[in-house]
């Protein structure tokens, strides 16, 4: 197993970390400025980093094997994703950001010509924004054998009724289009019975009720949308892929999105560790620096150790499906994604500890950092439906092994 990146990355790698260090960082304090003063409005200077990453060429580096993109394995494009997870800003900046990453791939694997021309080039392009709509406020929606919005066909068009929450990215007034999960046919077999259908957002009937919070951040200008879908009718033209498809292309659109997430984490953390270790050698209590405190070295200890393990955890899982595909590599994926974003929390609640009351503050980015964070081990299922899901592998391999010595 080779983790070695490759020239291509290298070269990659340090463009984007000089993009990050000449235009990221420095923006920051603008964009959290520019986003209070308007909330629900995009950041000018958003808009105009984007100008400049795209004239880089620092753009939709995450779709590979297509024209649009750069043509990056899931292993290459991993420290990638890394960089771009040390600032909340910097992800649309580039145009890989969530959920449009996980829309972009959905369309331009799964999308007809019509599709991706009408929805997939304004995505690729930065011109517009997306949501997915799948989690339901009256189910169990971490199994999605239990959504029960509905999709009926009705001649060349169809009925679609539900009411969804957290849809991430419907407050931007540049989302135009939502993926919309939902039953085609409650009587076929329980994993055929979802399909997704593609609804632009100003088709009468969709209401964006209210914007969901996060331990009180809302997200602005991104948000988190209960939307109502009441007697929405949409083109038969609009299905993804076929009636009956909706959990196949869920598990085609999972496995890249999670390594994306898990990498973002891994980013978070380096950038809070760093921060630690330069809050605890300028701070003396007791007569000496808190760098010098055994509990705090222990902290950072502790942190360094983690974010490698988490790190090539993540990585192993993108060379498995690089090379024997994402269903060989279900474990692993599995494993990351409850690994990365408890890793990530425990290394931010130390940073926040070492910068005492400061860390709970919007001093610094420790606190909603954290919230952020705590999105993930719900996000994209449970920690607990994947724990089962790796206990039952396990025990599976198991069964299958011949018998041994106790």
């Amino acid at each position: 197993m080779d983790f070695e990146l490759s020239a291509k990355t290298k070269e990659l790698q340090q463009r984007l970390q000089a993009f990050m260090d000449a235009h990221i960082y420095p923006s920051e304090r603008r964009f959290h400025e520019e986003v209070e003063r308007e909330r629900w409005k995009p950041a000018k200077i958003v808009e105009e980093l984007k100008l400049k990453a795209r004239a880089a060429g620092l753009w939709n580096l995450f779709l590979p094997e297509h024209e649009n993109g750069a043509g990056l394995s899931n292993l290459e494009y991993a420290p990638l994703c890394e960089i771009m997870g040390r600032s909340h800003m910097a992800p649309e900046v580039f145009n890989c950001s969530a959920p449009d990453t996980g829309n972009m791939e959905v369309l331009a694997r799964y999308g007809t010509a019509e599709q991706r021309k009408r929805w997939l080039e304004p995505l690729l392009a930065g011109e517009m924004r997306s949501c997915f709509a799948m989690t339901e406020p009256d189910v169990a929606s971490s199994d999605a054998t239990n959504i029960r919005a509905t999709i009926a066909r009705e001649g060349d068009t169809y009925l679609v009724n539900g009411r969804k929450v957290w849809s991430s990215g419907a407050g931007d007034p540049r989302c135009k289009i939502a993926i919309f999960m939902g039953q085609t046919d409650p009587g076929a077999a329980p994993h055929q019975q979802q399909s997704m259908i593609l609804i632009p957002l100003d088709t009468p009937g969709v209401t964006i009720k209210r914007m969901l919070t996060v331990f009180g951040y809302d997200h602005a200008p991104h948000g988190h949308g209960e939307i109502h879908f009441e007697n929405v009718r949409v083109p038969a033209a609009n299905i993804l892929l076929g009636e009956g498809r909706g959990f196949e292309i869920a598990q085609g659109r999972l496995g890249p999105g999670r390594i994306h997430h898990c990498m973002r984490c891994i980013g978070v953390a380096e950038r809070a560790l760093e921060a630690m270790c330069k809050r605890t050698q300028t701070r003396v209590a007791f007569g000496k620096t808190l760098a010098e405190q055994g509990t705090i070295r222990a902290d950072i200890a502790a942190s360094r150790m983690e974010i490698e393990q988490a790190r090539l955890l993540t990585l192993k899982a993108a060379y498995m499906m690089d090379t024997v595909g994402n269903k060989a590599a279900r474990s692993e994926i599995a494993m990351i994604k409850v690994v990365a974003p408890n890793m990530t929390l425990r290394v931010l609640d130390r940073a926040m500890q070492a910068h005492g009351a400061a860390g709970l503050s919007q001093d610094t980015f420790l606190a909603s950092a954290w919230a952020a964070a705590r999105t993930l081990r719900l996000a994209d299922g449970p920690d607990e439906v994947h724990v089962e899901s790796i206990a039952k592998w396990e025990l599976g391999k198991s069964r299958k092994a011949p018998g041994k010595p106790d």
